[in-house]
C-alpha cells in the first residue's frame, strides 16, 4: 500500500492559522447562529480536531517508539506515554459533538413559530 502524501509544512501552518482564526472570531463573541456552523464541523464525531489531533499524536507516539534507539531512555518513555495520554485526553472530548448537536436543536426550535413548537 503507498503511503500518503504527507501536508507540507505550509499547509499545517494554514490549518493552525486558520483555527487562530477561528478562535478570534468566537473571542469577540459573534451570534450564536454564526457561531454553530463553524463549531459543528471543528468537533465533528469522526473528522472533528478532537479525533483527528488524537490520532496525529498517537501516530507520533508510534513514529518515537519505532524510531528511537532501544532500549529507550527514560526520556524517551515520557515523551511517548505523554503523547500516548494527551492524544487518549484529547479524544476523549469527542464528545463534545453531542452538545453541539444540542444547542442546534435548542436553535432550531427557538426559531420555529410559537405555534409549530
Amino acid at each position: 500500500m503507498p503511503h500518503p502524501t504527507p501536508p507540507s509544512a505550509h499547509q499545517i501552518s494554514q490549518a493552525t492559522n486558520t483555527l487562530e482564526q477561528l478562535k478570534h472570531y468566537l473571542r469577540d463573541e459573534p451570534p450564536l447562529t454564526n457561531a454553530l456552523p463553524l463549531l459543528t464541523p471543528l468537533l465533528d464525531e469522526n473528522t472533528g480536531a478532537p479525533i483527528l489531533l488524537g490520532d496525529i499524536l498517537r501516530a507520533a507516539a508510534r513514529i518515537v517508539s519505532r524510531q528511537t534507539t532501544v532500549p529507550w531512555t527514560d526520556e524517551t518513555r515520557d515523551i511517548i506515554s505523554t503523547l500516548r495520554e494527551a492524544a487518549q485526553e484529547i479524544t476523549d472530548q469527542h464528545a463534545l459533538h453531542w452538545d453541539i448537536e444540542r444547542l442546534n436543536a435548542q436553535l432550531n426550535h427557538a426559531q420555529q413559530p410559537p405555534e409549530q413548537r
